[in-house]
Protein backbone atom coordinates (compact mmCIF):
# COMPACT_ATOMS: atom_id res chain seq x y z
CA UNK A 1 0.00 0.00 0.00
CA UNK A 2 2.70 2.19 -0.27
CA UNK A 3 4.39 5.70 -0.40
CA UNK A 4 3.89 7.45 3.10
CA UNK A 5 4.20 11.89 4.03
CA UNK A 6 7.62 12.68 6.09
CA UNK A 7 7.03 11.23 9.44
CA UNK A 8 9.21 11.04 13.06
CA UNK A 9 11.25 7.63 13.30
CA UNK A 10 9.15 6.89 16.31
CA UNK A 11 5.91 7.22 14.46
CA UNK A 12 7.63 4.92 11.55
CA UNK A 13 8.57 1.82 14.51
CA UNK A 14 5.19 1.88 15.57
CA UNK A 15 3.57 1.38 12.56
CA UNK A 16 6.51 -1.19 11.57
CA UNK A 17 5.51 -3.21 14.61
CA UNK A 18 2.19 -2.76 13.85
CA UNK A 19 2.10 -4.00 10.02
CA UNK A 20 4.59 -6.96 11.20
CA UNK A 21 2.21 -8.05 13.83
CA UNK A 22 -0.90 -7.58 11.04
CA UNK A 23 0.88 -10.16 8.65
CA UNK A 24 -0.38 -13.02 11.22
CA UNK A 25 -3.82 -11.71 10.70
CA UNK A 26 -3.86 -11.41 6.85
CA UNK A 27 -5.79 -15.02 6.44
CA UNK A 28 -8.28 -13.82 8.54
CA UNK A 29 -8.86 -10.82 6.80
CA UNK A 30 -8.67 -12.26 3.19
CA UNK A 31 -11.48 -14.15 4.96
CA UNK A 32 -13.90 -11.19 5.75
CA UNK A 33 -13.05 -9.13 2.73
CA UNK A 34 -14.37 -11.81 0.03
CA UNK A 35 -17.11 -12.38 2.45
CA UNK A 36 -17.98 -8.79 2.36
CA UNK A 37 -17.43 -8.40 -1.37
CA UNK A 38 -19.75 -11.32 -2.49
CA UNK A 39 -22.16 -10.04 -0.04
CA UNK A 40 -22.10 -6.68 -1.63
CA UNK A 41 -21.73 -7.98 -5.63
CA UNK A 42 -22.32 -11.48 -6.36
CA UNK A 43 -20.71 -11.35 -9.51
CA UNK A 44 -17.48 -10.96 -7.92
CA UNK A 45 -17.88 -15.18 -7.24
CA UNK A 46 -19.25 -15.72 -10.86
CA UNK A 47 -16.42 -14.19 -12.19
CA UNK A 48 -13.33 -15.39 -10.42
CA UNK A 49 -13.40 -18.45 -8.71
CA UNK A 50 -13.25 -18.64 -4.84
CA UNK A 51 -9.75 -19.92 -4.51
CA UNK A 52 -7.59 -18.15 -7.16
CA UNK A 53 -9.76 -14.50 -5.43
CA UNK A 54 -8.56 -15.82 -2.46
CA UNK A 55 -4.73 -16.25 -3.28
CA UNK A 56 -4.80 -13.15 -5.25
CA UNK A 57 -6.07 -11.17 -2.37
CA UNK A 58 -3.91 -12.78 0.50
CA UNK A 59 -1.12 -12.05 -1.73
CA UNK A 60 -2.35 -8.06 -2.72
CA UNK A 61 -3.01 -7.73 0.84
CA UNK A 62 0.48 -8.56 2.12
CA UNK A 63 2.50 -6.97 -0.10
CA UNK A 64 0.41 -4.03 0.34
CA UNK A 65 0.71 -4.43 4.47
CA UNK A 66 4.47 -5.09 4.16
CA UNK A 67 5.10 -1.82 1.70
CA UNK A 68 3.23 0.53 4.58
CA UNK A 69 6.38 0.16 6.60
CA UNK A 70 9.09 -0.50 4.19
CA UNK A 71 11.74 2.00 3.31
CA UNK A 72 10.87 5.14 1.59
CA UNK A 73 12.64 3.99 -1.82
CA UNK A 74 11.88 0.76 -2.02
CA UNK A 75 10.85 -0.93 -4.95
CA UNK A 76 7.07 -0.17 -5.40
CA UNK A 77 5.57 -4.26 -5.56
CA UNK A 78 2.29 -3.39 -4.59
CA UNK A 79 1.68 -1.15 -7.58
CA UNK A 80 3.51 -3.73 -10.01
CA UNK A 81 1.22 -6.00 -8.19
CA UNK A 82 -1.98 -3.77 -9.06
CA UNK A 83 -0.81 -3.83 -11.98
CA UNK A 84 -0.88 -7.21 -12.95
CA UNK A 85 -4.17 -7.50 -11.14
CA UNK A 86 -6.01 -4.70 -13.17
CA UNK A 87 -4.63 -6.61 -16.29
CA UNK A 88 -5.50 -9.99 -15.22
CA UNK A 89 -9.52 -8.41 -13.87
CA UNK A 90 -10.10 -6.64 -17.62
CA UNK A 91 -9.60 -10.17 -19.26
CA UNK A 92 -12.05 -11.74 -16.86
CA UNK A 93 -14.10 -9.64 -17.83
CA UNK A 94 -15.26 -7.50 -14.03
CA UNK A 95 -16.25 -4.07 -14.48
CA UNK A 96 -13.76 -1.39 -13.84
CA UNK A 97 -15.91 -0.33 -10.61
CA UNK A 98 -15.74 -3.64 -8.67
CA UNK A 99 -12.30 -3.78 -9.20
CA UNK A 100 -11.73 -0.61 -7.57
CA UNK A 101 -13.89 -1.04 -4.79
CA UNK A 102 -12.38 -4.08 -3.96
CA UNK A 103 -9.11 -2.10 -3.69
CA UNK A 104 -10.96 0.20 -1.42
CA UNK A 105 -12.62 -1.85 1.02
CA UNK A 106 -9.22 -3.96 1.76
CA UNK A 107 -8.07 -0.47 2.70
CA UNK A 108 -10.94 -0.08 5.27
CA UNK A 109 -9.97 -3.99 6.30
CA UNK A 110 -6.27 -3.02 6.68
CA UNK A 111 -6.56 0.11 8.22
CA UNK A 112 -9.56 -1.01 10.79
CA UNK A 113 -7.12 -3.56 11.53
CA UNK A 114 -4.03 -1.36 12.45
CA UNK A 115 -6.38 0.68 14.64
CA UNK A 116 -7.87 -2.22 16.49
CA UNK A 117 -4.47 -3.61 16.90
CA UNK A 118 -3.44 -0.54 18.59
CA UNK A 119 -6.05 -1.21 21.59
CA UNK A 120 -6.14 1.32 24.36
CA UNK A 121 -2.46 2.67 24.07
CA UNK A 122 -3.10 6.26 23.43
CA UNK A 123 0.35 6.84 22.21
CA UNK A 124 0.14 4.03 19.67
CA UNK A 125 -2.93 5.38 18.41
CA UNK A 126 -1.39 8.50 17.78
CA UNK A 127 1.36 7.43 16.33
CA UNK A 128 -0.64 5.25 13.78
CA UNK A 129 -3.25 8.24 13.35
CA UNK A 130 -0.15 10.44 11.71
CA UNK A 131 0.11 7.49 9.00
CA UNK A 132 -3.62 7.79 7.67
CA UNK A 133 -2.36 9.82 4.80
CA UNK A 134 0.16 7.00 3.86
CA UNK A 135 -1.71 4.26 3.89
CA UNK A 136 -4.82 6.38 2.06
CA UNK A 137 -2.49 7.83 -0.34
CA UNK A 138 -1.20 4.28 -1.01
CA UNK A 139 -4.54 2.78 -1.45
CA UNK A 140 -5.24 5.19 -3.95
CA UNK A 141 -2.41 4.62 -5.89
CA UNK A 142 -3.05 1.17 -6.25
CA UNK A 143 -6.31 1.58 -7.29
CA UNK A 144 -5.33 4.41 -10.09
CA UNK A 145 -2.69 1.72 -11.20
CA UNK A 146 -4.91 -1.42 -11.58
CA UNK A 147 -7.52 0.95 -13.16
CA UNK A 148 -4.75 1.88 -15.95
CA UNK A 149 -3.56 -1.23 -16.39
CA UNK A 150 -7.65 -2.28 -16.69
CA UNK A 151 -8.27 0.11 -19.42
CA UNK A 152 -5.19 -0.24 -21.79
CA UNK A 153 -6.10 -3.57 -21.43
CA UNK A 154 -9.38 -3.37 -22.23
CA UNK A 155 -8.50 -1.39 -25.28
CA UNK A 156 -5.77 -3.74 -26.39
CA UNK A 157 -8.71 -6.30 -26.05
CA UNK A 158 -11.13 -4.40 -27.95
CA UNK A 159 -8.50 -3.58 -30.35
CA UNK A 160 -8.20 -7.67 -31.19
CA UNK A 161 -11.90 -8.31 -30.95
CA UNK A 162 -12.49 -5.39 -33.73
CA UNK A 163 -9.76 -7.04 -35.80
CA UNK A 164 -10.91 -10.51 -35.21
CA UNK A 165 -14.60 -9.34 -36.55
CA UNK A 166 -13.18 -7.65 -39.74
CA UNK A 167 -11.24 -10.44 -40.20
CA UNK A 168 -14.04 -12.80 -40.39
CA UNK A 169 -16.32 -10.01 -42.35
CA UNK A 170 -13.42 -10.02 -44.99
CA UNK A 171 -13.42 -13.52 -45.05
CA UNK A 172 -17.02 -13.74 -45.92
CA UNK A 173 -16.87 -10.75 -48.56
CA UNK A 174 -14.00 -12.67 -50.32
CA UNK A 175 -16.39 -15.83 -50.72
CA UNK A 176 -15.23 -18.38 -48.04
CA UNK A 177 -18.12 -20.59 -47.86
CA UNK A 178 -16.85 -23.17 -45.35
CA UNK A 179 -19.50 -24.24 -42.46
CA UNK A 180 -17.02 -23.74 -39.73
CA UNK A 181 -16.16 -20.02 -40.65
CA UNK A 182 -19.49 -18.84 -42.03
CA UNK A 183 -20.97 -20.50 -38.41
CA UNK A 184 -18.14 -18.51 -36.68
CA UNK A 185 -18.38 -15.17 -38.42
CA UNK A 186 -22.44 -15.50 -37.58
CA UNK A 187 -21.59 -15.72 -34.07
CA UNK A 188 -19.09 -13.00 -34.22
CA UNK A 189 -20.78 -10.48 -36.10
CA UNK A 190 -24.02 -11.65 -34.33
CA UNK A 191 -25.76 -12.27 -37.72
CA UNK A 192 -27.98 -14.93 -39.04
CA UNK A 193 -26.38 -17.37 -41.50
CA UNK A 194 -29.89 -17.28 -43.38
CA UNK A 195 -31.17 -13.24 -44.05
CA UNK A 196 -31.65 -11.10 -46.48
CA UNK A 197 -28.40 -9.21 -47.42
CA UNK A 198 -27.33 -6.16 -49.45
CA UNK A 199 -23.46 -4.83 -50.48
CA UNK A 200 -23.06 -1.44 -50.88
CA UNK A 201 -19.30 -0.24 -51.95
CA UNK A 202 -18.39 3.16 -52.33
CA UNK A 203 -15.70 5.19 -53.25
CA UNK A 204 -16.18 8.87 -51.80
CA UNK A 205 -13.75 11.47 -52.19
CA UNK A 206 -12.37 11.84 -48.56
CA UNK A 207 -10.89 15.39 -48.76
CA UNK A 208 -14.18 16.48 -48.95
CA UNK A 209 -15.41 14.45 -45.50
CA UNK A 210 -15.39 15.97 -42.30
CA UNK A 211 -15.85 12.84 -40.57
CA UNK A 212 -16.35 9.19 -41.72
CA UNK A 213 -19.69 9.57 -43.67
CA UNK A 214 -21.01 5.66 -42.14
CA UNK A 215 -21.34 7.56 -38.99
CA UNK A 216 -24.47 9.47 -40.18
CA UNK A 217 -25.64 6.53 -41.96
CA UNK A 218 -28.40 4.93 -40.20
CA UNK A 219 -32.18 3.55 -41.17
CA UNK A 220 -34.73 1.75 -39.34
CA UNK A 221 -34.75 -1.68 -40.62
CA UNK A 222 -30.88 -1.35 -41.82
CA UNK A 223 -28.11 -2.57 -39.75
CA UNK A 224 -24.58 -2.03 -41.58
CA UNK A 225 -21.38 -3.59 -40.90
CA UNK A 226 -18.48 -1.44 -42.33
CA UNK A 227 -15.30 -2.13 -43.77
CA UNK A 228 -12.85 0.31 -44.41
CA UNK A 229 -10.16 -0.47 -47.15
CA UNK A 230 -7.17 2.10 -48.87
CA UNK A 231 -9.60 2.52 -52.10
CA UNK A 232 -13.21 2.23 -50.70
CA UNK A 233 -15.68 1.44 -47.95
CA UNK A 234 -17.53 -1.67 -48.19
CA UNK A 235 -21.01 -2.09 -46.20
CA UNK A 236 -22.97 -5.05 -45.50
CA UNK A 237 -26.26 -4.34 -44.77
CA UNK A 238 -28.39 -6.40 -42.87
CA UNK A 239 -32.72 -6.22 -43.76
CA UNK A 240 -35.24 -6.47 -41.37
CA UNK A 241 -38.78 -7.70 -42.14
CA UNK A 242 -40.68 -5.03 -44.59
CA UNK A 243 -37.37 -3.22 -45.76
CA UNK A 244 -35.04 -3.63 -48.85
CA UNK A 245 -33.18 -1.56 -51.78
CA UNK A 246 -35.57 1.38 -52.31
CA UNK A 247 -35.17 1.85 -48.68
CA UNK A 248 -31.73 1.20 -48.90
CA UNK A 249 -30.86 3.34 -52.13
CA UNK A 250 -33.08 6.70 -50.57
CA UNK A 251 -30.86 6.45 -47.11
CA UNK A 252 -27.39 6.42 -49.30
CA UNK A 253 -28.46 8.53 -51.63
CA UNK A 254 -29.60 11.48 -49.07
CA UNK A 255 -26.01 11.01 -47.04
CA UNK A 256 -23.05 9.08 -48.69
CA UNK A 257 -21.02 10.92 -51.22
CA UNK A 258 -20.69 8.75 -54.48
CA UNK A 259 -20.00 6.97 -56.29
CA UNK A 260 -21.08 3.97 -55.26
CA UNK A 261 -22.51 0.64 -56.16
CA UNK A 262 -25.72 -1.49 -54.29
CA UNK A 263 -25.61 -5.32 -55.04
CA UNK A 264 -28.91 -6.71 -55.86
CA UNK A 265 -30.66 -8.68 -52.41
CA UNK A 266 -29.10 -11.91 -51.60
CA UNK A 267 -29.58 -14.87 -48.99
CA UNK A 268 -27.12 -15.81 -46.06
CA UNK A 269 -23.79 -14.88 -45.63
CA UNK A 270 -22.66 -17.69 -47.97
CA UNK A 271 -23.59 -15.27 -50.90
CA UNK A 272 -21.67 -11.92 -49.37
CA UNK A 273 -18.64 -12.77 -51.81
CA UNK A 274 -20.99 -12.70 -54.62
CA UNK A 275 -22.80 -9.50 -53.59
CA UNK A 276 -19.65 -7.87 -53.18
CA UNK A 277 -18.42 -8.71 -56.70
CA UNK A 278 -21.99 -7.10 -57.64
CA UNK A 279 -21.68 -4.34 -56.30
CA UNK A 280 -18.55 -3.21 -57.16
CA UNK A 281 -19.64 -3.92 -60.87
CA UNK A 282 -22.29 -1.41 -60.22
CA UNK A 283 -19.94 1.29 -59.39
CA UNK A 284 -18.06 0.41 -62.40
CA UNK A 285 -21.14 1.51 -64.58
CA UNK A 286 -20.57 5.60 -62.82
CA UNK A 287 -19.22 7.25 -65.09
CA UNK A 288 -16.51 9.96 -64.30
CA UNK A 289 -17.31 12.57 -62.08
CA UNK A 290 -20.32 10.79 -60.77
CA UNK A 291 -21.40 11.32 -57.21
CA UNK A 292 -24.72 8.62 -57.54
CA UNK A 293 -24.72 5.65 -55.26
CA UNK A 294 -26.05 3.20 -57.71
CA UNK A 295 -27.85 0.14 -57.74
CA UNK A 296 -27.19 -2.75 -60.11
CA UNK A 297 -31.02 -4.12 -60.99
CA UNK A 298 -31.16 -0.23 -62.33
CA UNK A 299 -27.92 -0.52 -64.60
CA UNK A 300 -28.07 -3.99 -66.02
CA UNK A 301 -26.93 -2.78 -69.39
CA UNK A 302 -24.08 -0.62 -67.86
CA UNK A 303 -23.04 -3.87 -66.44
CA UNK A 304 -23.01 -5.97 -69.28
CA UNK A 305 -20.73 -3.40 -71.10
CA UNK A 306 -18.50 -2.64 -68.09
CA UNK A 307 -17.93 -6.76 -67.28
CA UNK A 308 -16.41 -7.09 -70.90
CA UNK A 309 -14.23 -4.10 -71.58
CA UNK A 310 -12.74 -6.59 -74.49
CA UNK A 311 -16.33 -6.46 -75.85
CA UNK A 312 -17.23 -3.11 -75.17
CA UNK A 313 -14.46 -2.06 -77.62
CA UNK A 314 -15.44 -3.76 -80.34
CA UNK A 315 -19.02 -2.47 -79.52
CA UNK A 316 -17.99 1.15 -79.52
CA UNK A 317 -15.87 0.30 -82.60
CA UNK A 318 -18.48 -1.26 -84.62
CA UNK A 319 -21.33 0.78 -84.08
CA UNK A 320 -20.00 4.38 -83.06
CA UNK A 321 -16.87 4.12 -85.63
CA UNK A 322 -18.46 6.82 -87.98
CA UNK A 323 -18.81 8.93 -84.47
CA UNK A 324 -15.14 8.57 -83.86
CA UNK A 325 -14.14 10.29 -86.32
CA UNK A 326 -15.44 13.47 -85.62
CA UNK A 327 -14.57 16.41 -84.13
CA UNK A 328 -14.82 16.20 -80.16
CA UNK A 329 -16.72 18.71 -79.53
CA UNK A 330 -19.30 17.96 -82.51
CA UNK A 331 -19.37 14.42 -81.18
CA UNK A 332 -20.22 15.27 -77.76
CA UNK A 333 -23.45 17.44 -79.24
CA UNK A 334 -24.78 14.38 -81.12
CA UNK A 335 -24.00 11.83 -77.92
CA UNK A 336 -25.73 13.90 -75.54
CA UNK A 337 -28.39 14.58 -77.92
CA UNK A 338 -28.88 10.65 -78.06
CA UNK A 339 -28.53 10.22 -74.33
CA UNK A 340 -31.61 12.90 -73.52
CA UNK A 341 -33.63 11.54 -76.07
CA UNK A 342 -33.22 8.38 -74.14
CA UNK A 343 -33.65 10.00 -70.85
CA UNK A 344 -36.80 11.74 -72.41
CA UNK A 345 -38.10 8.13 -73.82
CA UNK A 346 -38.08 8.94 -77.29
CA UNK A 347 -39.54 12.12 -76.36
CA UNK A 348 -38.21 15.17 -78.97
CA UNK A 349 -39.74 17.58 -77.76
CA UNK A 350 -38.88 16.86 -73.89
CA UNK A 351 -35.35 16.34 -75.13
CA UNK A 352 -35.42 19.61 -76.86
CA UNK A 353 -36.38 21.41 -73.48
CA UNK A 354 -33.44 19.24 -71.76
CA UNK A 355 -30.74 20.20 -74.33
CA UNK A 356 -32.20 24.41 -74.42
CA UNK A 357 -33.00 23.97 -78.42
CA UNK A 358 -35.50 23.26 -80.90
CA UNK A 359 -37.33 20.01 -81.23
CA UNK A 360 -36.30 20.27 -85.05
CA UNK A 361 -32.66 20.83 -83.93
CA UNK A 362 -33.08 17.48 -81.90
CA UNK A 363 -34.74 15.59 -85.55
CA UNK A 364 -31.87 17.23 -87.33
CA UNK A 365 -29.32 15.63 -84.91
CA UNK A 366 -30.74 12.13 -84.69
CA UNK A 367 -31.12 11.74 -88.16
CA UNK A 368 -27.12 12.75 -88.49
CA UNK A 369 -26.63 10.05 -86.02
CA UNK A 370 -28.22 7.62 -87.84
CA UNK A 371 -26.49 8.21 -90.96
CA UNK A 372 -22.85 7.80 -89.12
CA UNK A 373 -23.94 4.62 -87.26
CA UNK A 374 -25.90 2.89 -89.89
CA UNK A 375 -28.37 2.18 -87.75
CA UNK A 376 -32.26 3.14 -86.97
CA UNK A 377 -33.76 4.36 -83.86
CA UNK A 378 -36.89 3.36 -85.15
CA UNK A 379 -35.63 -0.44 -85.31
CA UNK A 380 -35.65 -1.99 -81.40
CA UNK A 381 -32.79 -4.26 -82.23
CA UNK A 382 -30.35 -0.88 -83.95
CA UNK A 383 -31.70 0.80 -80.69
CA UNK A 384 -30.44 -1.48 -78.37
CA UNK A 385 -27.24 -1.48 -79.82
CA UNK A 386 -26.80 2.23 -79.88
CA UNK A 387 -27.84 2.04 -76.17
CA UNK A 388 -25.12 -0.11 -75.35
CA UNK A 389 -22.72 1.43 -77.33
CA UNK A 390 -23.36 4.92 -75.81
CA UNK A 391 -22.98 3.50 -72.56
CA UNK A 392 -19.69 1.61 -73.76
CA UNK A 393 -18.85 5.07 -74.95
CA UNK A 394 -19.21 6.89 -71.72
CA UNK A 395 -18.06 4.13 -69.49
CA UNK A 396 -14.94 2.64 -71.20
CA UNK A 397 -13.76 6.06 -73.15
CA UNK A 398 -13.96 8.53 -70.75
CA UNK A 399 -11.78 10.85 -72.85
Amino acid sequence: MGRRRRRTGDDWKVLARACTALLERVPELVDEHLTELHAYEPAYGRIVPYDQHWQEAQEAMRIGIEMISAPRHSPRRDLEHAELLGRRRAEQGMPLELVVHAYRHAGHLVWEALIEGAGPDAAQLAALMQSATTVWSAVDAQADRASEAYRATEAELRRRTDEQLQALLDALLEGQRSPEMVAGAAAGLDLPEQGRYAVVVLRPDRREEREPFHRRVRGEGLRFLWRMRADCEIGVVAFAEGTGLDALAELLDARCPGPGGISPVVTGLTELGRARRLAELALRTCPPGSRQVVRLDRRMAGALVVGRPDLAELLVTDVLGGLLELDPADRAVLLETLDAWLECEGSAGRAAGRLYCHRNTVFNRLRRLEQLTSRSLSRPRDLTEMTLALDAFRLTSPG
